[in-house]
């Protein structure tokens, strides 16, 4: 399905991108707040990973594009605290973007419209 792997493509481009920026968290955060963004992170890609694999596709997209949410709010209270660069927190936050429309048209496509 070209659209999964579109999907986890992006997904690694981001994680590229972000772990990186998660380093230069200070070190009281990069333990606590930047640990819990990557996760969230290698969730959406597991998650995405599993409907790619598995029948019941909308399950696990459903649990994608609620982690990738997470993430957004994760990645707002980074940015609000300065941990993020108004610059990097565009190219994140287009990045993120990217991935729950994806994320959005694969689960329409797998039966229904996407939660709201």
């Amino acid at each position: 399905m070209a659209e999964s792997d579109n999907i986890l493509t992006q997904l690694h481009d981001l994680l590229r991108y972000i772990i990186p920026q998660l380093s230069k968290f200070p070190r009281d955060q990069k333990f606590v707040l930047g640990d819990r963004i990557e996760v969230k992170l290698l969730e959406v890609q597991e998650r995405c990973l599993r409907a790619y694999y598995s029948r019941e596709k909308r399950t696990h997209l459903i649990e994608a594009n609620m982690m990738l949410e997470v993430t957004r709010h994760l990645i707002r209270l980074a940015h609000a605290l300065r941990y993020f660069s108004n610059q990097g927190y565009a190219v994140v936050s287009e990045k993120l973007d990217a991935v729950g429309r994806m994320i959005g048209g694969w689960l329409k496509a797998a039966g229904g419209a996407s939660p709201a």
